[in-house]
């Protein structure tokens, strides 16, 4: 291990490519280090290293594979700039590294792992919401029985707990929050970032449970053009279409075109509902990227418009003649969304570990629908705004950012015939301060003030430590504090799909006169890595617990009425999980876990366990690729499995007996695989299925022969509605 002064001072540069000076960005992965010594740095993705400096230090070495060895002298602190030359007496060598489709941060003080396009290409994954099938760290589930929309989990507890962000400026919330998941086109993504537990403050107060962000393609490492066509036995037809194009050396623009449809009716229940909705949705994004890697500079530029519409309800039922009448029961949601974004990013050129970036975003977001006779229109529009500034204290051992961010809401609501028309705004400051001892312990600790016209004035604090106890092992720990805005209507909107009457206990709050949502949320987390008959693994211990001040309790326990109140007692979730990577043979992985959670309310009627959540899960992933050929060709062969245990069901012991389900619902497993075939690097076709063990929920619209009686409800969801449903697609592209 390197001899570490606290008296050091730090030496910068930067390594380029002598024959590519006009488009150098930087080597990336170039190891520089002092002569006759052990100490030594990597350049990062912009080709700028920091290395500990002392007078004695006179020779820096620079290599970098296929380049030939330099040895700089260095006379003082100053940033250096130095071009490598390429080994032209070198013989041509290949080398093969498999990155790991889903790659766990040993060195983050946070706990998180990132989910990479590899990962992503195992399943169909047309949506955001679909992106997670082959991961065990998030459940998901169907929201209702008409709309065939997915809802996400983390630590046992739904998306709105969840900060979910698009390039770190959050994407779905307030009006978004049901469907938002489904806007993101899965070949939009690059890569997604999952933390577990409290986040960092530079986010914003809202999370709870953890962050979900979602990195998109780069217009200038994307494709030249894309292709991505997909069609399903469920009736469901996809096409998304890259085109990237060079417009000058230092910007290049993306336009990416999205498009689902389904217009085949299935009732394989035969309970005269459809299965899955009509839908139609078109999504366009046009992408800028601007990089002066010289200068420091890199900017890039979001504008997109979607609009989505879905049809839903009984067979027989037709929109211009039956929409608001009792002739059949029908429901139609249409979402028009305007968004825009701006990120701009600056390095200092002469000081590499100090940087300032703002992010500025608006989006529009307007949804008109009704379901049977309920009517829920929502208009919601945001602006955010973010300022970051990075830089040092002392040495690179102390790192700190520190800024303001503001964001303003507007909600426009209309329930049935009643108004809810709210404004809310918030101007936060923040200060998160990162120490690194460069060798087993390190935090992050933050803190953030901010002012909101109806949460008051309040204080969040973050706090994230890492320890190396010994090789291969690494413990972490955090605790943070979240508070939110409850969007009771937006986040729960399958309760207007059931003939509950709506009740909100007005407490005398600011919205919806409620209080808002407070929970602390407490977290350990501990990797082993290992090797095991010369094959890598490693396993992985997670245990949260959310503690929630306040909760705006959602209350279905009466079959007649779903309530909203603020907490008066308890609500704890404890949610346990232990899984293991480990390479079975060559190309040949496996991922596999087990999940226990303690999901306990204090309802109007005693302590209960959260309904339609299972207390065990279990989850095995298999995936295995053959060798590449001459040709790029290759096999891709990826099989998940789950497990879902026993789940406890609302109370419907008040409805006639007909109508009436159990107390809970018995286990039932799931089985998902898909088949890749490369033919080149341009060009493959893939072949799947989800839900190959055909499981149907029975009965999962009570009272579906009496839509508009008192017992109609299709809010009790726990098994898939379609059954099995097999898919087969292409993709293709010119780089």
């Amino acid at each position: 291990m390197p001899l570490i002064f606290f008296s050091q001072t730090t030496l910068k540069g930067m390594i380029m490519d002598k024959n590519n000076p006009k488009d150098n960005l930087g080597v990336e992965g170039a190891s520089v280090h002092w002569l006759n010594t052990n100490i030594s740095a990597i350049t990062n993705g912009n080709g700028w290293f920091t290395i500990p400096y002392k007078s004695d230090y006179k020779k820096l070495v620079v290599n970098y594979l296929g380049y030939k060895t330099d040895t700089i002298t260095v006379a003082s602190v100053a940033p250096i700039r130095h071009y490598i030359t390429p080994e032209n007496n070198l013989k041509e060598i290949t080398i093969k590294s498999q990155r790991n489709a889903v790659q766990k941060s040993f060195l983050s003080t946070v706990n998180m792992f990132t989910v990479n396009s590899e990962e992503l290409l195992k399943a169909a994954c047309c949506n955001l919401a679909e992106s997670f099938e082959t991961n065990p760290s998030i459940d998901i589930s169907f929201s209702d029985a008409l709309t065939g929309t997915r809802q996400i989990e983390m630590l046992g507890l739904t998306s709105r707990y969840l900060l979910i962000t698009q390039e770190n400026i959050p994407s779905v919330r307030g009006a978004s929050q049901v469907f938002g998941l489904t806007f993101t086109p899965g070949t939009w993504v690059e890569s997604i970032q999952i933390t577990k537990g409290a986040g960092s403050v530079v986010n914003g107060f809202e999370s709870i449970s953890g962050q979900i962000n979602a990195e998109l393609v780069k217009p200038f490492s994307d494709a030249k053009f894309f292709l991505n066509a997909y069609s399903s036995l469920d009736g469901r037809l996809e096409l998304n279409t890259h085109f990237n194009e060079r417009i000058s050396e230092k910007w290049q623009t993306g336009v990416y075109i999205h498009g689902n449809y389904r217009g085949q009716k299935f009732d394989r229940n035969k309970d005269n509902f459809l299965d899955m909705p009509l839908s139609n949705q078109i999504n366009v994004m046009n992408r800028w990227q601007f990089t002066d890697a010289e200068k420091g500079l890199v900017s890039f530029i979001n504008v997109r418009f979607l609009n989505d519409e879905k049809q839903t309800g009984e067979l027989n039922f037709n929109p211009v003649n039956d929409r608001g009448t009792k002739n059949a029961w029908g429901s139609e949601i249409d979402t028009k969304r305007f968004d825009t974004s701006l990120k701009v990013g600056y390095v200092f050129p002469e000081i590499p570990y100090q940087s300032i970036g703002f992010q500025m975003a608006y989006s529009n977001h307007q949804q008109d629908s009704y379901f049977g006779l309920n009517v829920y229109d929502i208009q919601h529009e945001s602006v955010y705004s973010n300022i970051v500034f990075n830089s040092i204290i002392g040495d690179t051992r102390n790192k700190f950012k520190t800024g303001l961010n503001f964001t303003y809401d507007k909600f426009d609501e209309l329930v049935n015939t009643t108004d809810f028309n709210r404004n809310e705004n918030s101007l936060g400051a923040f200060f998160e301060y990162a120490f690194d001892n460069l060798d087993n312990f390190s935090l992050t600790a933050g803190l953030r003030v901010d002012t909101h016209n109806l949460l008051g004035t309040f204080v969040t604090p973050r706090l994230h430590i890492r320890y190396v106890p010994w090789e291969k092992g690494v413990l972490k720990a955090s605790a943070g504090r979240g508070k939110r805005s409850a969007n009771i209507f937006a986040e729960n909107q399958q309760l207007f799909a059931s003939s509950r009457q709506i009740n909100v206990d007005d407490v005398g709050g600011n919205i919806y006169g409620l209080n808002p949502e407070i929970a602390w949320n407490y977290g350990v987390s501990y990797m082993q890595k290992f090797n095991l008959f010369e094959r890598k693994g490693d396993i992985t211990f997670d245990f949260y617990q959310t503690n929630f001040q306040n909760q705006v309790v959602v209350d279905w326990e009466n079959p007649q009425e779903i309530s909203f109140y603020d907490l008066d007692g308890q609500s704890i979730a404890n949610s346990f999980q232990v899984e293991v990577s480990y390479e079975l043979a060559k190309n040949f992985n496996l991922r596999t876990a087990y999940k226990y959670f303690d999901i306990s309310t204090d309802y109007k009627s005693g302590n209960l366990q959260k309904p339609i959540q299972p207390q065990n899960r279990f989850f095995v992933n298999l995936s295995y690729e053959t060798e590449l050929s001459n040709k790029d060709a290759q096999w891709r062969f990826d099989v998940t499995f789950n497990n879902i245990g026993e789940q406890r069901l609302p109370n419907t012991r008040s409805n006639p007996a007909q109508y009436q389900l159990p107390e809970n619902a018995a286990p039932y497993q799931l089985l998902n695989s898909q088949i890749t075939r490369v033919f080149s690097s341009k060009f493959e076709v893939y072949i799947g299925g989800e839900n190959l063990t055909n499981v149907q929920q029975n009965n999962p619209i009570l009272a579906s022969d009496d839509p508009f009686g008192a017992n109609f409800d299709s809010t009790i969801v726990y098994q898939p509605i379609f059954g099995r449903a097999m898919y087969v697609g292409l993709r293709f592209k010119i780089k």
